[in-house]
């Protein structure tokens, strides 16, 4: 046995004519409150002058729809908005400006050759250090570790520094 699976079930049924239930309240409404100002107010200028916004109001409320959603959801939006309290996160605080006084003629410092700059990719980062492990591997040293040649401290350290200094001065990107 086949069972019909309902289609369309988030249009509304039309029970006024062309209106739906909704719509029909919200038309309704304007159109009474409009009459109650009509019948009340002995000016009948005024009485429409009075009476057009509240007509227009609950003719958008019916018909008007803002990114295919009808208006009541904007307004429902807005009034949250302007009732509810409002959390700021973010406070700018004055920093101070500091002067650091460096030599003219000096290349970089042994700290910014020895230490990785940061930047906002973590790829970015991972193939600096796939390349660095490439130029550690293909340094002057890295040939004689395994032979039974010593080196002095001082000739280590020398090739150390021109190895970090090339890869510091080249940076990664």
């Amino acid at each position: 046995m086949q069972y019909q699976v309902p289609q369309f079930i988030e249009v509304e049924d039309k029970l006024f004519g062309p209106l739906t239930l909704k719509q029909f309240i919200y038309l309704a409404g304007g159109v009474g409150l409009a009459v109650v100002f009509y019948i009340f107010i002995p000016f009948k200028f005024i009485a429409i002058l009075l009476a057009v916004p509240f007509v227009a109001f609950s003719a958008a409320l019916a018909f008007y729809k803002i990114n295919n959603k009808p208006f009541i959801f904007t307004l429902e939006a807005a009034i949250g908005y302007w009732l509810k309290s409002k959390l700021y996160i973010w406070k700018k605080t004055a920093k101070k400006i500091e002067h650091k006084k460096e030599a003219a003629d000096e290349g970089p410092s042994i700290d910014t050759l020895l230490a990785p700059r940061l930047s906002d990719s973590r790829l970015k980062d991972l193939a600096w250090s796939l390349d660095v492990k490439e130029k550690v591997d293909a340094s002057p040293l890295s040939k004689y570790k395994e032979s039974n040649l010593s080196f002095t401290e001082e000739e280590k350290e020398r090739v150390e520094f021109s190895k970090n200094y090339d890869i510091g001065a080249k940076g990664h990107n």
